[in-house]
């Protein structure tokens, strides 16, 4: 048998290979073909496989030529399925001050080009001129976050739901197992495409409302959305009908009110259905499914992945691959609620874990990997320190809005004990394959630093942090705290930099304790809302004050479907409807950033100008051995 037969196929003769003459769904990726858990298009393939269905998958698509790798797996049976990649294609793309990348992680050889800009609406509107009669589902990050009006930075202006532009049937938005079964099951069961209205998690677009959906006056502010209740598949669910693209157009204002109703129902355990009209249709998005349980998760991580690059790429390097490789997804979803993130907005707040079988099954797999050294590189997740953790009284997360469980202040309810992460480290590190397993995720300091009357709880997260120092760092610790000034953190829902501080003490005495060369390696970020030059300097003065040369930096992107990002087009907070001071031009972003490097003797003269300009002369004094 060949070797081909263990990855869904990707060309016509792997179909032949099968004895395949049809499939019954063709998915289209911006990604390289990586069989791995890690990977959205692999993911969905398997499960549409575990269907019983018979799935190819066609990755990095020829969009320039004749279009034959559109033509090569002929009509599916049910539906052609599109995702970007793990990425939306214009992060992939450009850099923060919108300039062309000149690789790309998930590509062979990290070359760009193998995909083009708005990856999802290319690929629709070609299969949708090609196909017309054959349903098109798109789905992954880029479909997920682009699902209502959204900025993009990169065009500099308020775009429409992917939805309008790529004239797919269906988006599935954020993790999309459970709809894509549920699609799969009413398929087989005879329904059309345009009667899968009633699936939770998926979106879609109407020339005219359904009767139910008719506005009712209910007396409402009509500066407001309009909100009514109506019979649903949940029983009875309200609507909200949020202001229209052409509205938010016209007044800011009203995409930033849009935009808290659409994190506060991101966020929500019981969702209203949202509507939201562009042009002369009606972009209708359900409510999301019910949190996935452990051992659903663990049933998607037993599938059959190879955890190996398609054979097409031997001898290239995937970078994207190579850094994950030797890792463990441990969990799924985030309550950090960071602003400038779109992890929660697209997995969700609610976090759900894998067994410890599970995960020992897959350390398993990774160390019979033929180039496996004895490391795991990450045992984590979106936050490493997350596993296992949720709310003490589940009913009280059921009625939450709170976009963070740990922003302004970490929730009472929240159980945040980390004794099953503790016993997981232990049990990964007994197996005999197994020398060490790092941490390279995130990891939430704050919540290691919290303390209560529980002494149990305060003693397990001391030998937790000790744990995490002493045994799983790779001779560099990566957290964030993205800022220093109190302003800046507040809106990005960051702790106060102190905490950072007091971190990096107890970090510096359990190095000095178990005699321990480690690195703490802080990250920030510059340009984010409300931050000026002068926030920066201060920022720059705090950091070589504790003697750090910073290297994990970056430039605020603005992606769509976050608050920062909502606050960079806007000028406004969506929770409070205050002004904010944006960073937006070019100057102004470089001026910013140069703080980075103030040790750097390019840019000495640049900041005594801007220092001077601003009168921060006690500024200059802390930077004099620098400029």
């Amino acid at each position: 048998m060949s070797d081909l037969t263990i990855f869904l196929p990707t060309t016509k003769k792997e179909l032949e290979i099968r004895g395949w003459n049809e499939v019954d769904v063709v998915l289209f990726s911006g990604d390289a073909y990586i069989d791995h858990p890690s990977f959205g298009a692999a993911v969905i393939g398997r499960v549409i496989e575990n269907q019983g269905l018979r799935v190819a998958i066609v990755p990095q698509p020829n969009w320039r030529d004749d279009l034959r790798d559109f033509k090569k797996m002929g009509v599916p049976r049910l539906f052609f399925a599109i995702s970007a990649g793990c990425m939306d294609s214009k992060v992939n793309h450009y850099t923060a001050n919108r300039r062309l990348r000149s690789n790309d992680a998930y590509s062979p050889d990290n070359q760009a080009g193998f995909r083009p800009d708005n990856a999802t609406i290319v690929y629709s509107n070609i299969l949708k001129r090609l196909y017309p009669n054959t349903p098109v589902i798109i789905g992954g990050i880029e479909a997920s976050l682009r699902r209502f009006s959204h900025y993009d930075y990169w065009n500099d202006r308020l775009e429409k739901s992917i939805l309008i532009d790529s004239k797919a049937d269906i988006l599935v938005y954020g993790m999309g197992e459970k709809p894509i079964i549920d699609i799969i099951n009413a398929l087989k069961n005879g329904k059309k495409i345009e009667d899968l209205r009633d699936i939770p998690q998926i979106a879609y677009a109407v020339s005219t409302l359904p009767a139910l959906f008719q506005p009712c006056h209910c007396g409402l502010d009509p500066q407001s959305p309009e909100k009514k209740e109506i019979p649903t598949f949940t029983g009875i669910t309200e609507v909200i009908e949020l202001f229209s693209y052409e509205q938010c157009l016209k007044n800011k204002k009203k995409s930033a009110q849009n935009f808290r109703i659409i994190e506060e129902q991101s966020n929500s355990f019981s969702a209203k259905i949202l509507v939201q009209k562009t042009d002369n249709q009606y972009v209708i998005v359900n409510p999301p499914n019910v949190v996935m349980t452990s051992a659903e998760l663990d049933k998607i991580h037993a599938l059959p992945f190879t955890r190996l690059p398609h054979p097409k790429y031997k001898g290239k390097r995937i970078p994207a691959y190579e850094m994950i490789k030797f890792s463990i997804n441990t969990h799924r979803g985030c309550f950090g609620g960071c602003s400038f993130c779109t992890i929660s907005a697209h997995q969700g707040k609610f976090i759900v874990s894998r067994s410890e079988k599970s995960i020992l099954e897959e350390v398993k797999k990774v160390s019979q990997l033929p180039d496996f050294k004895g490391y795991i590189s990450d045992l984590g997740g979106p936050s490493a320190n997350m596993y296992r953790l949720a709310g003490k009284n589940f009913e009280l997360c059921k009625k939450c809005r709170r976009p963070s469980c740990i922003f302004p202040k970490i929730c009472n309810n929240l159980n945040i004990s980390h004794k099953p992460l503790l016993e997981l480290y232990k049990k990964v590190d007994s197996l005999p394959q197994i020398k060490k397993s790092f941490i390279g995720s995130g990891v939430r300091y704050d919540i290691l630093l919290h303390r209560t009357d529980d002494k149990m709880q305060n003693a397990d997260l001391e030998q937790y942090t000790e744990e995490l120092i002493k045994n799983h760092v790779s001779g560099r610790l990566k957290i964030a705290p993205e800022h220093t000034s109190k302003k800046v953190l507040d809106l990005v829902r960051k702790p106060n930099f102190s905490l950072f501080k007091d971190f990096k003490e107890i970090f510096d005495k359990i190095n000095t304790k178990h005699s321990l060369n480690q690195q703490l390696i802080p990250y920030f970020i510059s340009s984010l809302p409300e931050c000026s030059p002068e926030n920066m300097a201060e920022l720059a003065a705090e950091v070589k004050h504790l003697n750090f040369r910073l290297e994990q930096v970056q430039d605020f992107t603005p992606t769509p479907m976050t608050l920062a990002t909502e606050m960079f087009y806007t000028g406004l907070n969506p929770y409070t409807l205050e002004k904010i001071f944006i960073a937006k031009n070019p100057k102004e972003k470089t001026e910013q950033k140069i703080f980075f490097f103030a040790y750097k003797k390019e840019y000495k003269q640049q900041i005594y100008n801007i220092l001077t300009k601003l009168k921060r002369f006690d500024l200059i004094q802390k930077f004099k051995n620098s400029i």
